[in-house]
């Protein structure tokens, strides 16, 4: 009886070894979709590289977003700094153009204040040691 059994696992063992060694070809895909493709060994066997794999493409596509999210960070920031740039040198503009002594003269005049231009020049005070 015990070679009887022996000869029943052998066959149960056989039709494994066939059914992981069946070559693929128009089943294929009926295969994937029922799931038998990834019960067989060798895909078994293949697993933990293709788990790796996947965790790299996961990877590298959540490194591509983050380098394309700060490309377009850098340039609104490259656009803000020209519009910046551009906002102070119209101020520094008005800045020298507001304190020519003129123009110093012209807005005392138009808030009607009692200030009046000095007309003796400075004097250099120069202390001896």
């Amino acid at each position: 009886m015990s070679l009887y059994g022996e000869q029943i696992e052998f066959e149960e063992e056989r039709k494994q070894e066939q059914h992981d060694h069946k070559p693929s070809g128009k089943g294929f895909l009926k295969e994937l979709i029922d799931g038998s493709l990834i019960t067989r060994s060798s895909v078994i066997r293949q697993l933990p590289y293709i788990v790796f794999l996947t965790l790299l493409a996961f990877i590298y596509i959540g490194n591509r977003y983050h380098a394309e999210k700060l490309v377009r960070q850098e340039s609104e920031l490259q656009s803000e700094l020209q519009h910046l740039r551009a906002k102070a040198i119209t101020v520094s503009a008005e800045l020298m153009d507001i304190s020519r002594q003129s123009e110093v003269l012209r807005l005392l005049e138009k808030e009607d204040l009692d200030i009046e231009e000095s007309l003796e020049p400075p004097v250099k005070i120069v202390v001896k040691e």
